[in-house]
């Protein structure tokens, strides 16, 4: 792991920590280290638990932070494909924007020392022609990307009011065991056998494995030289939406059946069957710049792709 002092001597407040990563984080610290704020008990990650149904809950909130040196915000409402919502924005607003700012504003209140802030590459945007770096101009699509830059914004409006500190990470796509989202179908396609039209993509996509991520989070804890900064998260390797799968498949021990279309192609029948934004993840490039972490942490992601991949499904192939 990258540079992380008396890390294990912090008292720690996790939110999310039955998400997909808030889980792996809660796995990193000890029992008697970690406060989880959780919507329901019986969180089986270990450590003391709060129970909190709402960011808006003032009094549980404070009874969260008392006494913590750092809080993780890993909670989320994250992409909801189609839940039905007449304002989406306004829906991501409530848990993202004002359930952020208000467990914030109760975390400076008690005197809580640093506050590391889990947000999203979408920030920056959704493709590039260049990799992104954390100087970037913001330029958010959709609601999601849009409420977590308001989120941060309202961070540092604290910051500057309060003095506690804020580290912001903006992680692309994180894959690992049982990974949502994108990644676990992609996962799926392979394991089902299905023939992909995706054999000839060469874009390039900056991923995450779970564990580097984490590992970021863990040192973003404790350096000192992480305080008041915004820092992109990545694995440090690109590979092309072709070369992924093909690493899915050997990770998995199940060769990809992948069929060599030309992109231009597959975007065109995209755009037709109004899918473009779909293809655009599958087909565009996004790439991210990890050389501030690097050089101001001393951080160097410690899994490469293959073997991120190959975590994913470690349990699968040993049964």
């Amino acid at each position: 792991m990258g540079e992380q002092g008396n890390v294990r001597a912090k008292k720690v407040l996790l939110t999310g920590a039955s998400g997909f990563v808030g889980r792996r984080i809660a796995q990193s610290f000890n029992s008697g280290q970690l406060t989880s704020l959780v919507r329901t008990s019986g969180f089986c990650g270990g450590g003391k638990e709060v129970v909190c149904k709402s960011f808006d809950d003032h009094e549980k909130l404070a009874e969260a932070v008392l006494g913590q040196n750092v809080v993780v915000h890993a909670a989320a409402r994250a992409h909801v494909v189609d839940d039905g919502v007449l304002d989406p924005l306004a829906e991501y607003r409530k848990t993202n924007v004002d359930g952020t700012l208000n467990l914030a504003r109760q975390a400076a209140d008690a005197g809580v020392q640093r506050f590391v802030f889990l947000s999203s590459i979408g920030v920056n945007g959704n493709v590039n022609a260049s990799p992104f770096s954390e100087t970037d101009l913001p330029r958010p699509e959709g609601p999601y990307a849009q409420s977590k830059l308001e989120a941060e914004q309202g961070l540092w409006e604290i910051q500057r009011r309060t003095g506690m500190e804020i580290v912001i990470l903006r992680p692309p796509l994180v894959y690992g065991p049982d990974a949502p989202g994108n990644f676990g179908s992609l996962v799926r396609w392979v394991q089902k056998g299905v023939p992909l039209p995706l054999g000839s993509i060469h874009n390039k996509r900056s991923l995450v494995a779970l564990d580097n991520l984490v590992d970021l989070i863990i040192t973003c804890i404790e350096h000192p030289a992480a305080a008041n900064q915004v820092f992109l998260a990545g694995d440090g390797q690109d590979v092309s939406t072709t070369d992924l799968l093909r690493g899915v498949g050997r990770a998995m021990g199940k060769p990809a059946r992948l069929i060599p279309v030309p992109a231009s192609m597959l975007m065109l029948g995209a755009g037709l069957l109004g899918k473009k934004a779909v293809a655009q993840r599958l087909l565009g490039s996004l790439q991210v710049d990890i050389s501030k972490a690097r050089n101001l942490l001393g951080w160097e992601p410690p899994l490469s792709v293959e073997e991120g991949l190959r975590r994913c499904f470690v349990s699968e192939n040993a049964s």
